[in-house]
Formats: structure tokens, C-alpha cells, sequence
């Protein structure tokens, strides 16, 4: 009986270890409500035009988008989505593989950085930007949340962009929220920024939020 119990428990846990990283999973915004998508990417074909590849190697192989970092950049890999936005709600899925420890989630304003959520194998944080015109100001971190991100896992991540608010959130529980008045501004693109062999990304959505 208590081997039955045992193997139970067992089954219990990694049961529940899988649901804690999935791909494509619905997330509830937290800054308001979704619309309907404006864009949507399942990258069962090449690459749309909407996508640039500013450095670094860029491909879809078997429905999915493969980024890799090229020594010969001396540079990380940039893939630009040429979307202008200001509020909007985007999800995505992602996988961690070799030596990629993460990679960041970036906007842009017309004058250059503005700010990213970065992802690691043990945080995900929301940095602002050091504006490079100004030579008084400084890169930092706004919010942190612990969680784990293991390599050959797929998660799912979602950003809110409201006026000077963001909320960053993932499948496996983790929240980072931040207010800061420069990110209530018109974004060019949204931009995915890597280092090393290899950052898969699927189900690309972008939805307005109210």
C-alpha cells in the first residue's frame, strides 16, 4: 500500500511540474482587458516581412522561430517585429536550448531604448533603459520575480503595455510589474534580443488593451 502511495505521490508531482511550463497558455491580463489580436504568428511559414533581422540568424524549422547569436556580429541577436504600438497585450511561447541562459523582450521609443523584459534561468526582471542622449541617465531595474527557467522547456510569456505601466508575466507563475512615466510613449516595433545557440519562439499574438 505504501508503495502505491508512494508511486501516486510521485505521479502527482510530476504531473504538476509539467503544467508549471507550457506553451500557448491562456493568461489573464492584469492591466485591463484584451481585444481582439492585431497580429498573430504561428510561424508555420517563413517569416513574414513585418520581421527584420537586425544581427544574427533567423529562421522557422518545423513551425517554430529559431534565433541564434553569430560570433561575427560581435553583437547579440536582434529580430525587430515591425509593429508600431503604444498600449497592447503580447504573448508568445518560448524555449530556452545549449548555452542560451535568456533573452530579452525589448521596445524601443523614436529616440532609441526604452525598456525590456529580460529573462534568466532563475528571474525575470523589467529594466529601464539608459536614455544614451542623456548623459545623466541610468539603466535599472524596476521589478523582479523568481522563477525558473530550464533549458529544452517551453513557457509562455505575457506583457501588458498600459500608459506608464507594464506587467510581465509567465506560465509558471511569475509577475513583475513597473510604472515609470517615460514608457507612456509611441513604440516603433517590438524587438526579441538573444546570446547564444539557440532561443525558440511560437504563437506570437498582439491584441490593443483597454
Amino acid at each position: 500500500m505504501k508503495n502505491v502511495l508512494r508511486a501516486i505521490s510521485l505521479l502527482s508531482m510530476l504531473i504538476a511540474g509539467t503544467a508549471l511550463a507550457e506553451k500557448n497558455v491562456e493568461l489573464k491580463p492584469l492591466l485591463g482587458d484584451a481585444g481582439s489580436p492585431v497580429a498573430s504568428e504561428t510561424f508555420d511559414s517563413p517569416l513574414s516581412k513585418t520581421f527584420k533581422a537586425a544581427k544574427g540568424e533567423w529562421n522557422v524549422v518545423d513551425g517554430v522561430l529559431l534565433g541564434k547569436e553569430l560570433a561575427s556580429d560581435k553583437h547579440a541577436a536582434v529580430l525587430n517585429y515591425g509593429k508600431p504600438n503604444r498600449n497592447s497585450v503580447v504573448r508568445f511561447s518560448f524555449k530556452l536550448d545549449d548555452d542560451t541562459k535568456g533573452f530579452n523582450f525589448s521596445l524601443n521609443h523614436k529616440r532609441g531604448h526604452l525598456f525590456r523584459v529580460v529573462v534568466a534561468p532563475t528571474k525575470m526582471t523589467i529594466n529601464l533603459d539608459k536614455d544614451k542622449k542623456d548623459p545623466t541617465s541610468k539603466a535599472k531595474v524596476m521589478a523582479t520575480a523568481k522563477a525558473k527557467f530550464a533549458p529544452g522547456q517551453w513557457h509562455t510569456m505575457q506583457i501588458e503595455m498600459m500608459g506608464d505601466k507594464v506587467v510581465a508575466q509567465t506560465d509558471n507563475g511569475a509577475v513583475a510589474k513597473a510604472n515609470h512615466e517615460t514608457l507612456d510613449t509611441d513604440k516603433p516595433n517590438y524587438r526579441f534580443v538573444m546570446r547564444g545557440n539557440s532561443l525558440s519562439l511560437d504563437d506570437l499574438t498582439i491584441s490593443e488593451i483597454k
